[in-house]
């Protein structure tokens, strides 16, 4: 734990871009058609997803929530899903949903950010083995050339694909690899119809070795840190893909095809090389046990900011995720300012940050379970009434302030918080 009170007054640069988002299978409800909702069904989840927050219906509930607490973006994305629920056969009233949702967003002034495949895929291309079979991607553009004229008019920022990064498994490492290149091609048809900035978001997770001076724990930091994101980042920056025991490809369509780097980070990752998947615990001293479960982010590392951002020097950065899973909210006020601190100091040292999106606008399904809370409002999955929290007003006036001060602070926490006994 950090003494937040201590935290200096820091400013972002002019034009900054605050904002939010969430993602299309944590929300919208009755998201049938894909992997996610089989798994769900086969009793592979702890809860299943049903009407999640009900979005696909209260979607413009959500716009005036964004805009009633002063985000300037908002992140979402189009569920494929719904857009082709059976190989070839397109629904168009669901393409009419991602218009009307995005035009939405900027009549009221907020900028959008659309990814194009957030984890879900549907059932009918999974089937045929996803990203892991190359042969599919005459699919994946046959889905943009569809869906990507429609919705161009209205979106500012592209993410084609949602954290494709991490995972070391054969099967995996096909299916990241192959990534590469269907994000390579959607941002080259993305391009024919709209001059607005491309990516993939990122899932950029600082490793570090669990005994820092060990040399075994040491080197296979590297190697997770090589495989997991400089894979990435050496195929964009020069169009060839490197990776353990795979020989080389070099493939000029992928380079340079990321505008900006979109990136996604929460907390560290530890590197046991004692462990046959290399995953070291988290300190002790550093657990912070925030939900009634066990969950991958039980720690507040904000160096991790500085770390991962000072490696992305050659474009601009926008974080596209970034957040709290707690049931105590003055963790999540304490989490924003320690995380936007470091955000701060990055840029002070030559990092060009343009925006942060603090994941998530609202309670939601997390992927398997309804009991994680990253939402700077509640929503009761009953009614589906949302409800602002604490700190989604410390976030608005953070947003109206272009930056953090005490007094802002000091108005939503009176103490720091603990998980008592």
């Amino acid at each position: 734990m950090y003494d937040v009170f201590s935290l200096k007054d820091f400013n972002m640069p002019e034009n900054f871009l605050w904002g939010s988002g969430y993602a299309g299978h944590q929300v919208e409800g009755n998201n049938k058609n894909n992997q996610f909702w089989k798994s769900e069904e086969e009793g592979k989840t702890l809860h299943k997803s049903g009407l999640a927050c009900n979005s696909y219906e209260l979607f413009e509930t959500d716009i005036a929530l964004a805009s009633q607490l002063g985000h300037k973006a908002f992140r979402t994305s189009v569920e494929w899903c719904r857009i082709e629920p059976e190989e070839g056969v397109f629904n168009a009233e669901a393409a009419e949903h991602y218009v009307r949702f995005f035009a939405g967003l900027k009549e009221k002034g907020i900028k959008v950010f659309a990814t194009m495949v957030h984890f879900t895929f549907p059932l009918w291309f999974c089937e045929k083995g996803s990203f892991e079979n190359i042969e599919n991607l005459k699919f994946f553009e046959r889905y943009l050339e569809y869906i990507v004229p429609k919705i161009a008019p209205y979106v500012d920022f592209w993410n084609v694909i949602n954290e494709f990064n991490l995972g070391n498994s054969p099967k995996r490492v096909n299916f990241k690899l192959n990534a590469v290149l269907f994000h390579a091609r959607g941002y080259h048809i993305i391009k024919k119809y709209s001059d607005a900035p491309v990516s993939s978001a990122h899932a950029l997770l600082q490793y570090q070795p669990y005994r820092p001076y060990d040399r075994w724990d040491k080197a296979m930091t590297e190697f997770q840190d090589l495989r997991d994101n400089e894979f990435f980042f050496h195929a964009i920056r020069t169009g060839e893909i490197v990776y353990p025991e795979r020989d080389a490809v070099f493939n000029k369509e992928i380079k340079d095809t990321v505008d900006f780097w979109s990136v996604n980070t929460y907390v560290r990752g530890m590197v046991d090389a004692r462990k046959a998947n290399l995953e070291g615990k988290r300190y002790d001293h550093k657990l912070l046990k925030m939900i009634k479960a066990d969950f991958y982010l039980e720690e507040m590392t904000p160096e991790c900011m500085i770390a991962n951002l000072g490696r992305l020097r050659d474009k601009p950065i926008y974080i596209t995720e970034n957040g709290c899973s707690c049931d105590d909210d003055r963790f999540r006020i304490v989490y924003i300012a320690l995380y936007l601190s470091a955000v701060a100091e990055a840029i002070s040292l030559g990092c060009d940050v343009r925006g942060y999106l603090y994941w998530a606008i609202m309670d939601n399904f997390e992927w398997g379970s309804y009991l994680p809370r990253f939402g700077l409002c509640g929503c009761d999955f009953k009614t589906f009434e949302r409800t602002p929290k604490p700190s989604a007003y410390f976030y608005k006036e953070i947003i109206e302030n272009n930056g953090f001060n005490q007094k802002i602070l000091r108005k939503y926490l009176k103490e720091l918080p603990s998980l008592g006994i």
